[in-house]
């Protein structure tokens, strides 16, 4: 894994990014940035542009023009994919769990990038310890109920986000994205997975928080970024907005765009 720089402002960083599909335009001059230890709440209607953004940083799609920078330094779209990603220190969980329901949860932890000894067959006492070591430190299941052992079938929605958030962090990620983590889940539930993102910020890494739910937006995020139609359209600070002004803003944004959908 490449040697990261400490040193930088920004983990992500955008610039004048376009995506076409054809001749549709899916991403339009994008200036987009995180910065280290920096929860961004990406928001914005379904067919926003959301999901063609995450698919750019995460090395699914190439973008047809634009720049993009990891922790300040230009990376280059040739060669750029997931795995490239992985190794810069970005990981992703969505909202359809990637998780083995059937499989024990250590073997969940490690999947597709398993610990070997030098007979090159799996470790499994190391990755055991090691999936035990982030239960208790990094995603804070101490309860009997829960073991390295358990299959994920067992766990709730909550605490199943939790194991692929603890995941990332174990695969020591700068950089998070959480693609709807509480879709579906219980109030209970929202309120593990809210803690387990909170845990992302005091563990000093960052987080792209992508949810319609303004509520759980507004509660963990630092800064608030609205795409309308493939474009960034505002950005706010969270001290300089309040729920309730943040929630008016979206609602005139949506009666702007059926008016003028309707007038079209």
């Amino acid at each position: 894994m490449p040697v990261k720089n400490n040193t930088f402002k920004y983990i992500v960083r955008l610039e004048n990014l376009q995506l076409n599909y054809g001749k549709v335009e899916a991403l339009k001059n994008i200036n987009f940035e995180v910065q280290k230890n920096e929860i961004v709440g990406l928001i914005g209607d379904n067919g926003a542009g959301k999901s063609s953004l995450i698919k750019v940083i995460t090395g699914i799609e190439k973008p047809s023009s634009g720049k993009l920078y990891v922790r300040d330094k230009p990376i280059s779209f040739k060669g750029h994919s997931v795995k490239k990603v992985h190794e810069l220190g970005i990981e992703t969980v969505y909202q359809t769990s990637s998780l083995g329901e059937k499989q024990a949860l250590w073997r969940n932890f490690f999947v597709g990038r398993q610990i070997r000894n030098r007979l090159g067959f799996i470790d499994v006492k190391r990755e055991k310890a090691i999936a035990q070591k982030m239960l208790l430190e990094k995603i804070g299941f101490r309860g009997v109920g829960i073991t390295v052992d358990s299959p994920i079938s067992e766990l709730s929605g909550g605490e199943r986000q939790g194991v692929a958030i603890g995941r990332a962090m174990y695969f020591d990620a700068d950089l998070i994205i959480l693609d709807e983590p509480t879709v579906a889940l219980s109030l209970k539930e929202v309120a593990k997975v809210l803690n387990f993102v909170k845990g992302i910020k005091a563990s000093g890494r960052a987080c792209i928080f992508i949810e319609h739910n303004m509520s759980h937006v507004y509660d963990v995020c630092d800064r608030f970024v609205i795409l309308d139609r493939g474009e960034v359209v505002n950005t706010f600070d969270k001290n300089e907005i309040s729920f309730n002004q943040l929630n008016d803003y979206l609602l005139h944004l949506s009666t702007d765009k059926s008016e003028r959908a309707a007038m079209a």
